[in-house]
């Protein structure tokens, strides 16, 4: 009932930058918190940066400082730009979102997912 599609992805040399965008639709009742995870085949996914609709962000350590997300909770839209890419960057990148649906039930909704790969 909520569809997320992320956008962006790509290949790109260690150092340099991409933006991804992900924008949710459907029966959305409100959103109150957009996130990025990324996942390397045979590893858990992890969390690397949220942002909520109380203007907060947070990110996780490898990534802080390089990567900043951008939550437009008017427009139900997610971005991250990636800066000063390395290697180990190389991932499947997921777009997720916490809210309500029109319902009134709560969720945790998650795009398709892009590969960001970093290679020189």
């Amino acid at each position: 009932q909520v569809q997320l599609v992320e956008s962006g992805g790509g290949l790109v040399r260690p150092g340099g930058s991409l933006r991804l965008s992900c924008v949710a639709s459907g029966k959305i009742g409100g959103l109150y918190a957009m996130g990025w995870y990324r996942q390397v085949v045979g590893r858990q996914r992890e969390c690397i940066a949220t942002s909520t609709n109380r203007d907060t962000t947070d990110y996780a350590d490898s990534v802080k400082g390089r990567f900043t997300i951008s939550g437009d909770f008017v427009n139900k839209t997610v971005y991250l730009q990636l800066n000063s890419l390395k290697l180990e960057d190389t991932a499947v990148y997921y777009c997720s979102a916490r809210g309500l649906e029109t319902s009134g039930s709560p969720g945790q909704y998650w795009g398709q997912g892009t590969q960001v790969t970093v290679s020189s």
